[in-house]
């Protein structure tokens, strides 16, 4: 069960399925892993009404060493063979339960095509067609959510979808999109 004390907004997001949910958040900043700046950053209109989850597909992330590398690959790729203007999606978390800054909050990110104005993408980093989200990594976006609701970011209705809700994609793999329904039940019964 989760544990804990002391809470973004003050709440205890305590829940199910072992989730710590009132963690503090920590997201390391674009400066941190060596972004490309971009000089063009549409802002979101309303707070978002749909948190959009994806996985990357790639190598599993245990270690900021690792991280680093998979979101400058991942970066790098959407600029040069995609033509974004950025990375695409709004955050990434790793294995490790890190969450690291694509676009940030209020920002049009560039992950669901027709729902990129009214969303968070957020990217798992890894391959969840093969393997689980950790425990580490689940807790850490219920951070970023409460993080989310609490500043005003997320509409307080807002729901949350894998990438394949909105897409035909398998996006964001079969074993991080069974954990959406625990994670729903989670969010709906504590915010």
């Amino acid at each position: 069960m989760c544990t804990h004390t002391h809470t973004h907004t003050g709440r205890d997001m305590t829940g199910a399925a072992g989730y710590i949910t009132g963690q503090q958040l920590t997201v390391i900043p674009r400066s941190a892993w060596k972004a490309v700046d971009v000089q063009t950053r549409e802002r979101l209109h309303e707070p978002a009404d749909k948190l959009i989850i994806h996985h990357t597909a790639l190598w599993s992330c245990w270690s900021p060493t690792q991280s680093v590398a998979q979101l400058i690959h991942i970066q790098q790729a959407h600029i040069h063979e995609r033509s974004f203007t950025d990375i695409g999606y709004n955050f990434l978390v790793d294995q490790a339960g890190v969450v690291y800054e694509g676009r940030g909050w209020g920002i049009v990110g560039a992950h669901a095509k027709t729902h990129n104005h009214t969303s968070v993408g957020v990217a798992f980093m890894g391959n969840f067609n093969d393997e689980s989200p950790s425990l580490q990594a689940l807790s850490s976006l219920c951070a970023l959510i409460q993080h989310g609701l609490a500043k005003g970011y997320l509409q307080p209705n807002f729901v949350i979808l894998g990438h394949r809700d909105v897409a035909d994609t398998q996006c964001p793999g079969e074993k991080l999109y069974s954990s959406l329904h625990t994670l729903k039940t989670l969010i709906n019964h504590t915010s």
